[in-house]
């Protein structure tokens, strides 16, 4: 008789498209582990949005395994470190000898996975560790076997690479013998109302539904309308893509079927050079350990003399700024817990460069109120923005968010619709209102001047060559 082979869920929380599901039911019958570590996602600074979208992913799959009769553990834990005892209990009670997963990259994902291997090895319990979740799940290295640090050409080598090796999605698993004992249903840790179920339902069947009608309608103009944020051009499945709702090959699927139809050259969609974006951050944070430790990439960026401005940081996390694009766009954050791209690029600019306030500060803030922070992915994008990162923007751009506006948000719709006081502002002058209008409306004054502050952030960064 085949022993039951028990494959460990954790940011790739689907049944489908899933290799170690894949691999492991080909060696005989599955079972499912998740663990709940919630102090840890706290002390890693996720939302309670995403926290919450998570348990209801997971009560969803749950209901789908025990549907194919496959068992689905789910263990309440606290953090990471409680992992390795509790796995190998969990096999020794129920006698799985082999358990799959696919690694996970940053520091304490990849010391965690370490000592449940080493923990679960000593007993002589067999650990499958399969590469990580990536579209291209292999290390994409330059020519002399180094990781690219520089997005385009890592770019050129990740395209070459998914074109030879590109594959369909994997299957569902098939139904199993019904001779098995199931899992109770676990107790949630985190209250549902936490996020808005209205965006981001917990359903696998939406969930694809959403991935192919984007791909149908809008992926082919995704390249010329992405940056409105009025317009509805992103995917919007950046949470189901933070949790692994999505398997990677799904996505390239759904690409690769539109772009057919459409007969378009696949390689050449925008939309897969953004998904390319999370692979090339989450490589990064394999490689170059120091980024899971809230250091900055370019060790001289150190040394940036950062203001101190706790007014400041909290007008810019409330949306009171008086920069009209900004408030909108964090206000949509503070709203729906989750922010449209052009504008988190505006948002962390501002906050990095006119205010000249810590890095750090607005990727923690991001982290604990969006839907789909993703360590990797956050960390890199905020670190783009200060120009201490990885193929950075240089120090002197500093983003004008007034020109930003007017270029992005041209009538103003996006604007009028997260900051109501200027509903009635006409659509030349609502990106940066008089002082009159301001009176007028009761919307608030700016927090610093436009032009003084961009010289001073460029000081603060020409300092560091001397």
């Amino acid at each position: 008789m085949a022993i039951t082979q028990l494959v460990w869920l954790r940011n790739d929380l689907r049944l489908g498209d899933h290799p170690a599901i894949v691999s492991a039911h080909q060696q005989g019958n599955l079972a499912l582990l998740v663990c709940l570590t919630p102090e840890q996602w706290h002390e890693h600074n996720e939302s309670s949005a995403k926290c919450a979208l998570r348990e209801q992913l997971i009560e969803t799959l749950q209901q789908q395994a025990h549907a194919l009769n496959i068992p689905c553990h789910v263990l309440a834990l606290q953090r990471f470190s409680d992992c390795p005892e509790a796995i190998k209990a969990l096999c020794q009670q129920h006698g799985y000898q082999q358990v799959w997963w696919q690694n996970e990259l940053p520091v304490h994902e990849a010391q965690r996975d370490h000592k449940v291997a080493e923990t679960l090895t000593a007993h002589n319990i067999e650990c499958q560790q399969l590469a990580p979740d990536l579209i291209v799940s292999g290390p994409v290295l330059n020519q002399q076997g180094q990781p690219f640090k520089v997005f385009t050409p890592f770019y050129k080598r990740w395209l070459a690479t998914l074109s030879a090796t590109v594959s369909p999605a994997y299957d569902l698993p098939q139904q199993q013998s019904a001779d098995i004992s199931l899992p109770e249903p676990f107790h949630h840790t985190t209250d549902s109302t936490s996020y808005r179920e209205d965006l981001w339902p917990a359903d696998y069947q939406v969930i694809r539904e959403k991935l192919w009608q984007f791909c149908h309608r809008k992926e082919q103009h995704y390249d010329e309308l992405r940056d409105f944020p009025a317009k509805p051009y992103t995917s919007t499945l950046s949470p189901y893509l933070a949790l692994g709702a999505l398997g990677p090959r799904e996505c390239v699927e759904a690409i690769i079927h539109s772009c057919g139809e459409g007969e378009r050259d696949w390689h050449t969609s925008v939309w897969l050079k953004e998904l390319a974006w999370r692979d090339f951050y989450k490589q990064l944070m394999g490689f170059f350990p120091d980024l899971s430790k809230s250091l900055p990439f370019k060790p001289e960026t150190q040394r940036v003399q950062w203001n101190h401005n706790p007014a400041a940081f909290k007008a810019w996390c409330e949306g009171n700024t008086g920069f009209p694009i900004v408030d909108a766009a964090m206000r949509q954050l503070n709203q729906t817990g989750w922010m449209h791209n052009r504008l988190r690029m505006i948002a962390a600019s501002f906050l990095t460069k006119l205010l000249l306030i810590d890095w750090r500060q607005g990727e923690k803030y991001f982290m604990e109120t969006l839907i789909d922070g993703e360590f990797a992915a956050n960390n890199g994008g905020w670190q783009w923005s200060a120009s201490t990162g990885c193929d950075a923007a240089p120090y002197f751009r500093v983003f004008n968010p007034t020109r930003q506006s007017e270029r992005f948000d041209p009538d103003g719709q996006f604007i009028k619709k997260f900051v109501p006081e200027l509903k009635g502002v006409d659509s030349k002058k609502i990106h940066d209102p008089s002082s009159a209008l301001r009176q007028q409306t009761g919307y608030c004054a700016p927090v610093v001047d436009y032009k003084k502050a961009r010289a001073d952030a460029i000081a603060a960064f020409e300092n560091l060559k001397q």
